[in-house]
């Protein structure tokens, strides 16, 4: 696939439809003769441009979302703890008592290994779980 594309949904459509190559416009004419000899000898062929989007693509893929190790209601506790509520008004508006949020709290600090409230509420706010508004 010769394109002027370099964003990795076109070059994953590519793929995903059988080509066995992906170059951009702009590589040098050589670099296609070489893409072309290896396409035809059954090998894979990206341009290094390509390649690294690729790469890129796959690493933040794999990136296992922090996230996904909380339950639903340490994420809630999380958010209302980044949002800046006490143990004592979460427990009311959850209807638990203080303490059980202390230990979801710590819990969910242990999980995310995180040692300070404000490192709580960083990560909160990277995460998209609150805003500055």
């Amino acid at each position: 696939m010769l394109s002027m594309h370099a964003a990795a949904e076109y070059v994953f459509d590519a793929l995903a439809s059988g080509a066995h190559g992906y170059l951009l416009k702009e590589v040098a004419a050589s670099e296609i003769v070489a893409a072309v000899r290896a396409v035809s000898n059954g090998q894979r062929y990206l341009c290094k441009r390509v390649a690294d989007l690729v790469a890129e693509e796959l690493s933040q893929r794999h990136v296992p979302n922090p996230l996904g190790s909380l339950s639903r209601r340490e994420r809630e506790i999380l958010q209302l703890v980044a949002e800046g509520h006490t143990s004592a008004a979460i427990a009311i508006k959850l209807s638990l008592s203080p303490k059980t949020v202390d230990t979801y709290r710590s819990r969910l600090m242990r999980k995310l290994q995180i040692k300070a409230i404000t490192e709580l509420v960083k990560f909160a706010l990277r995460h998209g779980l609150i805003t500055l508004d």
